[in-house]
């Protein structure tokens, strides 16, 4: 379908601030773009309502890091970590500050917002051990709840990698994951990146960029951790994959999908036809952002009510 008339219109209110490529940029610059971007798409709307938010700090495997806590207003005995997008390079608890309250108010879930520690300064695998040692924070701290863990883009594919940690060596046992327009392919060959890899908000030239200052190590992109779509997706949690049409990374979501059900994963895509890469943070000024929102967030309502874990 033809692409959304208001995320065409944020695209070229966007684009005024956002031609430079990204390598050409300090890191401080980079956040900065990426944070001003989010604010934009707020664009003023009142945040959702939750019953308290609490920042802390926690120790990690290479130092002190942040939380931020949300509780909701109603509590339905749900716990969600959540690991936010910005290409590990970018983004923050204040970017994804409308995302995760929405996401308590819709599984009515305490939700662990994860101020992981960010390439360049903490290449893989620093994000990957603060997303993990979140998630055992939180399920420490909130016990017996049925535990997701989620994310967006870079956020979603550190999420992947949380699970499958947990799977091998933790002790968090995980009722869903949710996975929105996750980075799944280092290599980048899938026909969307070439057909939707410039505007469309989520360049190429920039992802790489993320990727190499993320995978510092070129012989670590085989890492399972990095490279997704090869890794071993057995015995992993019911899953909401969460897609976009007009995105460069699109088909590797498609594909991640696939590889997971044939692992014997129970999955559900949810597409959202018509929106870009970042649609979550767009959801309080785009009518359709915010029905995928809440799309995706009914599949994973789904993936919790089928078969709930035990208390």
């Amino acid at each position: 379908m033809p692409i959304d008339r208001f995320v065409r219109a944020l695209i070229q209110w966007q684009s005024v601030d956002r031609p430079t490529p990204a390598r050409t940029l300090t890191v401080a610059e980079i956040r900065r773009r990426y944070a001003d971007g989010a604010s934009r798409s707020h664009h003023g709307a009142a945040p959702q309502p939750v019953a308290a938010v609490t920042d802390q700090q926690i120790n990690g495997q290479g130092g002190t890091f942040g939380v931020r806590t949300y509780l909701p207003v109603t509590d339905r005995g749900r716990l969600v970590t959540y690991l936010h997008g910005g290409g590990w390079m970018a983004g923050d608890v204040d970017t994804h500050d409308s995302v995760c309250r929405r996401i308590a108010a819709a599984l009515g879930a305490v939700v662990v917002s994860v101020d992981y520690r960010r390439a360049p300064e903490h290449p893989h695998p620093g994000p990957l051990q603060d997303g993990i040692t979140a998630a055992e924070w939180a399920a420490d701290w909130f016990p017996g709840r049925d535990h997701v863990i989620a994310g967006d883009s870079a956020g979603g594919s550190l999420s992947l990698a949380v699970a499958m940690h947990e799977r091998d060596h933790g002790d968090v046992e995980f009722a869903a994951q949710l996975l929105v327009y996750p980075a799944a392919d280092p290599e980048m060959k899938s026909e969307s990146i070439h057909a939707y890899g410039s505007g469309y908000l989520a360049e190429v030239d920039d992802l790489r960029w993320y990727y190499e200052q993320y995978v510092q190590d070129p012989e670590l992109r085989t890492d399972p951790a990095i490279d997704l779509l090869n890794a071993d997706h057995h015995g992993l949690p019911p899953t909401v994959i969460g897609t976009v049409e007009f995105d460069a990374l699109h088909d590797e979501g498609v594909e991640l999908a696939a590889r997971l059900a044939a692992d014997g994963v129970a999955v559900q895509h949810v597409p959202a036809p018509g929106l870009v890469h970042g649609y979550l943070l767009m959801a309080d000024v785009v009518p359709s952002a915010a029905a995928a929102t809440s799309e995706v967030l009914a599949a994973v309502e789904r993936a919790l009510t089928s078969a709930p874990m035990a208390s």
